[in-house]
């Protein structure tokens, strides 16, 4: 499944470098696979077909010139060392995502090899300073026979007796050896008194020694594995687990690549039903036999066609939450394709030659995806850093990796090896420790902090409240400034409010001067001119009003608002009234049609005075007493201020507003009670019409004022102030601008004197 991911992986990037336009423009690369088995035959003959232009294939080989400019290979040091001394006198740049020999560093032997994985030299050193850290003095060792092991061992030996280890034994295997030898090796392992086994191994051994090892039922090993094997998630059974639990040893860091997992699930026999590779995963992956034929058809046998699907299944292949090595290949194709463009750049012809690609591969620098940063040094290796992982079981009973410490060779000598043993990871700015109950208290859990409150330290016990005007930041890390909101010009509510208002201003003016231009007309004589002019007039105010409560408050807007909307809607409802008090009595004294009389005039006077009058009594008492100020709410919404107006004193706000609520009933009960005086003459419908949608509005408002939130209570105010000027408005005055501007026939002395004719 290895392997096989690999390709994969390595055909994932391409697809995904082609597709970019800023990599390689109107270049696509293209592959050839080939499989080495892990045999350095096999690899010397892919060597040389690739290098003699063959393609080799499952079926036949072709000849023709080689387009090849790079080669990825391979998983093994043995078999790198072979295909990188077949390829290193003609240039032909080789990448390895999984040979770590420190010897392939030697630019002698192999000066075309490059790797995306650190060399053993760091490695075997970390493993010396871990095993020196944890005061492990007597260590046995077992190594693969190969130039993986052989060197890697060399050098752990080397570092660890230098720094005061001693080595009991140091055996070497080989997956091609017989159990005979292999049952040896694990009884010198058995007979040791070393409890610490430091494993140098590539898979295919560990695989075979573990065999061995479990049928001899050896255990109480403390193990000290190599990135080989380390992280190979097929040994972290629980059968398997019983002989490596707690096993410890350095990784490459593990990365995410997005997009891979779907691609590796659609992989499918039917894209290259010839390919033997991809047949043979599919039927180890659903245990099958693909495409079976009549002659191995048998009654045991269990069968699939390609249409089974991976999502249904779990294995390496499909698990990407550990790419390790995968990661190494993904990093390898983008240092070709970047060497590519860069040796391109700099071409003017076609023609790439591999010293060429070489050349441009040395000095590669480029940032992944990921951010990290990918180029080589002189010797063709990446810096090396290092995961120190440890085999633990989570509460499910399953082991994972758990990582423990780091290494980084770039880091000074003393700073290079960072073990840590914890029960707990650090909790981040952010988060509190939390106690788990029945374990001890280094062990705990990180809570992110509640909302609105914040730790700024690593490890805090408690969490900080934000002051009053603060709240946390989306990390809970910091305290900012709350959010502040009220009714301002610029947001849309705003200014569609100002708009309907200044509208409502307009059409009052437009009303105002339609009817000065006819104030000679018997229709406006009738109207009672005075009263008509001056309930034009708080109209306008009482439209302009509404702009006081829009924009941020100030302890002058706070006190103009509320008093200014009492003041001008007590001069509108005095007006209303005496208008209404007017054609009673205009009915009652006067022929229709000729003006109101004048001992009337005094007494409207002095009504619409002393009504507005006493409503500027009650606002400058309350100005006075308790005055509205400016207010910022912090209880109503958790991460936000809202400015707005306090009342100051709850009883002045009703006080006004009931006043203006008894004009407006006294209002309507006498225009309800003069409705039925003759139409030619009749204004009394239509002010009784205007206060039932005063009234309404009004009572509707109250409980949608109480029950509006932050901004939409001073909305909610203007909508209702707005609402019923529009009202007073429209059904005062459109049926008479309707008669003057439509029926100018109608406004004559006739007609307004013959009962017979409704001009209203």
């Amino acid at each position: 499944h290895w392997e096989f991911r690999f390709a994969q992986t390595m055909i994932f990037a391409i697809e995904e470098i082609n597709s970019k336009a800023s990599l390689l423009p109107n270049i696509s690369i293209g592959y050839q696979i080939f499989d080495s088995c892990g045999s350095t035959l096999a690899s010397m003959r892919s060597s040389m077909a690739l290098m003699n232009g063959q393609e080799l294939t499952a079926e036949h080989i072709c000849s023709g010139k080689t387009a090849v400019k790079a080669i990825i290979g391979e998983s093994e040091s043995s078999s790198t060392i072979v295909l990188s001394r077949a390829t290193g006198p003609f240039r032909i740049p080789v990448i390895s995502h999984f040979a770590t020999c420190a010897c392939l560093s030697n630019r002698k032997q192999f000066p075309s090899f490059f790797r995306t994985i650190p060399s053993d030299f760091y490695q075997s050193r970390a493993l010396a300073q871990l095993v020196k850290h944890f005061g492990w003095t007597w260590v046995g060792a077992v190594r693969s026979d190969n130039d993986y092991g052989n060197n890697g061992m060399a050098t752990f030996v080397e570092v660890a007796e230098r720094e005061g280890v001693c080595i009991e034994y140091s055996e070497a295997i080989s997956r091609t050896n017989s159990k005979e030898k292999i049952a040896k090796v694990v009884e010198v392992i058995k007979k040791g008194t070393a409890k610490v086994l430091v494993a140098f191994l590539a898979q295919g051994e560990m695989d075979v020694l573990l065999e061995e090892i479990i049928g001899q039922n050896v255990t109480g090993l403390q193990w000290v594995g190599s990135e080989s094997w380390i992280t190979a998630r097929y040994l972290a059974t629980k059968f398997v687990s019983k002989v490596l639990g707690g096993a410890v040893g350095f990784t490459i860091s593990k990365s995410k690549i997005p997009g891979l997992r779907e691609f590796l699930l659609k992989v499918n026999p039917s894209q290259n039903p010839s390919n033997a590779l991809l047949r043979e995963f599919w039927e180890m992956a659903f245990g099958c036999h693909l495409f079976p034929t009549i002659s191995s058809k048998t009654e045991h046998e269990k069968f699939c066609n390609g249409s089974e699907n991976l999502t249904n299944v779990s294995n390496e292949f499909t698990d990407v939450s550990e790419l390790r090595i995968s990661n190494n290949v993904y990093k390898a194709i983008y240092a070709i394709a970047y060497a590519l463009h860069n040796t391109l750049a700099c071409k003017t012809s076609n023609v790439l030659k591999w010293s060429q690609v070489m050349h441009s591969l040395q000095n590669v620098n480029f940032t992944m995806a990921s951010g990290e940063t990918i180029y080589f040094d002189q010797n063709g290796d990446p810096t090396a850093r290092y995961e120190l992982v440890n085999w633990q079981k989570n509460g499910a009973g399953e082991t994972t990796f758990i990582t423990v410490g780091h290494y980084d060779a770039s880091l000074p000598s003393e700073q290079q090896f960072k073990p840590s043993s914890v029960c707990s990871e650090s909790c981040q700015p952010g988060f509190r420790q939390a106690v788990i109950k029945g374990r001890p208290v280094c062990c705990f859990e990180c809570l992110r902090c509640p909302s609105g409150e914040i730790s700024t330290t690593t490890d805090s016990a408690e969490c900080i409240k934000c002051p009053l005007e603060h709240w946390s930041n989306e990390n809970h890390s910091m305290c900012v400034l709350k959010k502040v909101e009220f009714l301002s010009f610029e947001e849309n509510m705003g200014i569609l409010l100002t708009a309907f208002s200044l509208t409502g201003v307009s059409l009052t003016i437009a009303v105002a001067l339609m009817f000065y231009h006819f104030i000679d007309t018997p229709l406006v004589k009738a109207s009672n001119t005075e009263l008509s002019f001056l309930l034009l007039f708080s109209l306008s105010l009482c439209f302009l009003c509404s702009l006081t409560f829009i924009g941020q408050p100030t302890e002058w807007s706070c006190m103009l608002r509320h008093t200014a909307f009492g003041i001008t809607f007590a001069l509108c409802m005095s007006c209303v009234l005496a208008r209404t008090i007017a054609v009673v009595m205009a009915f009652k004294t006067t022929v229709p049609g000729t003006s109101v009389p004048q001992c009337t005039l005094p007494l409207q006077r002095i009504s619409v005075f002393f009504c507005t009058f006493f409503q500027v009594i009650i606002c400058t008492l309350w100005l006075v007493l308790a005055p509205p100020i400016p207010y910022k709410n912090i209880t109503h919404s958790l991460d936000t201020i809202i400015l707005e107006c306090d009342l100051g004193s709850a009883i002045g706000f009703w006080a006004v507003l009931g006043y203006i609520g008894l004009l407006s009933v006294l209002c309507f009960i006498l225009a309800f009670l003069a409705r039925k005086l003759p139409d030619n003459f009749n204004e009394a419908k239509f002010i009784t019409f205007s206060l039932l949608i005063f009234c309404a509005v009004w009572i509707t408002f109250i409980p949608a004022y109480v029950s509006s939130p932050g901004k939409f209570t001073v909305a909610v105010e203007i909508f209702a102030i707005l609402a019923s000027s529009f009202g007073l408005l429209f059904c005062i005055f459109t049926p008479k601008c309707y008669i003057i501007l439509l029926k100018p026939e109608q406004n004559t002395r006739k007609h307004i004197m013959d009962p017979s004719h409704s001009i209203m």
